[in-house]
C-alpha cells in the first residue's frame, strides 16, 4: 500500500486491528500484532493526534425509525463554502463534501426525528437564497458503510490468525433495511451512553458510567444491547490521503431496476468503495469510491464498475473537499479530533 511517509507498515496494522476490535485494549492488540502494548499506545495516539484515526460512535437513526437522506445543492459561485460550512455545524448532518466544479454541495442527513428531517430539507434549505436547486434522495438500502466493512482497502494488513485474535466487539455490517420497523426508544441513561460514545469511541466502561450516572457493569449490558440492536456502530473514521487515496469520487449511477442488488452487492466487494446504497430518485444507487489518483479512478469506473451487468448510466463526481465524513469534521486532509485518554 502507498501511504504518506509519515505511515509505517506498523501504523496500518494498528488501524486495521481498530477496525476489526475498535474498542480492543492497547495489550490485546500488542498481542495480536507481535508489538508492545507501549508501542501500540504511543503509536495509536499520534495517528489520532495527527488527524488520521478517530473512533467514535456514530448513531443509526434507522434503528430509531427514522429513514436517511443524501442530498446535492447547487449553489451560487463563491457561496459553496459558507452553505458547506453551517451543515457540516449540524448535529443531524454527518456527511458534507465540496463537489470538484465548485458549485455543488453533498450532504448525508441523520436526523433523530421527522420534526428535524422537515426543518433541514423542508424548510431551511429551500428558502437559503444561495440555494440554486435542492435534490434529496431517500437511502432505501445500504450495501456498505458502517461498522463491519472495515474499508476493504486494508484487507491483508493482518492475517486471518491476527484477526481471529482480535474478535469483535460489535456484530459485522451485513445488508439490511435502512429504517428498523420495530425502532428502538432510548432512555435518558442511554442518550447519555451515545454522547460519550460520540466523542470518544474508545472510552472505558468507567468513564461511560460516570457519563451516565451508572455503574460500570450495566454500562455494559447496556451497551452490548444497542451495538446488537445496531442503534449505535463504533465507527474507525480514517483520513483516506493520509494512506495515499487522494482522488475521492461520488458515483451516482443508474441501473436496471432488476439488477440493483447484485451491482449493490458487487460495489460493496470493491476494495476502492467506501459506501453504497440503493437511493430514491433518477439515479438508484449511490457509492462513494477512494482510489490513489485520478487515472486509478478513471481505471476504477471505466473497467470495473462500467463492465457491471445492469449499469446503464453512471455520472462521476470529484470531490474537491471533504468538509465532514461520519460526524468528524475535516481540516484540509486531516481530521479534526479531540484530546482522548483512550
Amino acid at each position: 500500500m502507498s501511504q504518506s511517509p509519515a505511515i509505517q507498515p506498523d501504523d496500518v496494522r494498528i488501524i486495521r486491528a481498530l477496525q476489526v476490535a475498535p474498542r480492543a485494549s492497547f495489550a490485546s492488540m500488542a498481542a495480536a500484532l507481535g508489538l508492545t502494548e507501549g508501542t501500540v499506545n504511543r503509536r495509536y495516539r499520534r495517528l489520532h493526534a495527527d488527524g488520521v484515526i478517530r473512533v467514535a460512535g456514530v448513531v443509526n437513526p434507522g434503528a430509531l425509525g427514522q429513514s436517511r437522506w443524501l442530498v446535492r445543492l447547487r449553489c451560487r459561485p463563491g457561496s459553496v463554502a459558507a452553505i458547506a460550512g453551517a451543515l457540516a455545524k449540524r448535529d443531524d448532518v454527518n456527511w458534507v463534501a465540496l463537489g470538484a466544479a465548485g458549485s455543488e454541495v453533498t450532504c448525508a442527513t441523520q436526523s433523530r426525528d421527522p420534526a428535524q428531517r422537515e426543518e433541514l430539507l423542508g424548510q431551511r434549505l429551500p428558502r437559503t437564497a444561495a440555494v440554486l436547486d435542492i435534490s434529496a434522495f431517500a437511502m432505501l438500502r445500504q450495501f456498505m458503510g458502517g461498522r463491519g466493512h472495515y474499508w476493504a482497502a486494508l484487507h491483508g494488513a493482518l492475517s486471518p490468525e491476527q484477526e481471529a485474535m482480535l474478535g469483535s466487539d460489535s456484530p459485522p455490517f451485513t445488508e439490511s433495511p435502512v429504517v428498523a420497523d420495530d425502532p428502538v426508544h432510548l432512555g435518558a441513561e442511554d442518550e447519555r451512553i451515545l454522547d460519550a460514545l460520540a466523542a470518544d469511541g474508545r472510552a472505558s466502561l468507567v468513564d461511560l458510567a460516570t457519563a451516565a450516572d451508572s455503574t460500570p457493569g450495566r454500562v455494559s449490558r447496556r451497551l452490548q444491547v444497542l451495538l446488537q440492536q445496531r442503534v449505535v456502530h463504533i465507527d474507525v473514521e480514517i483520513a483516506p490521503a493520509a494512506l495515499g487515496y487522494h482522488a475521492r469520487a461520488n458515483l451516482w449511477l443508474r441501473v436496471h431496476p432488476s439488477k440493483v442488488k447484485s451491482v449493490g452487492r458487487s460495489l460493496a466487494r470493491e476494495p476502492e468503495i467506501a459506501f453504497a446504497a440503493a437511493i430514491s430518485g433518477p439515479y438508484n444507487l449511490h457509492a462513494v469510491a477512494h482510489c490513489r489518483n485520478l487515472d486509478e479512478l478513471f481505471e476504477f469506473t471505466s473497467e470495473r464498475i462500467g463492465a457491471l451487468p445492469g449499469l446503464q448510466s453512471m455520472e462521476v463526481s470529484p470531490v474537491l473537499r471533504h468538509i465532514k465524513q461520519a460526524g468528524t469534521l475535516l481540516s484540509g486532509d486531516r481530521l479534526v479530533v479531540s484530546p482522548t485518554r483512550a
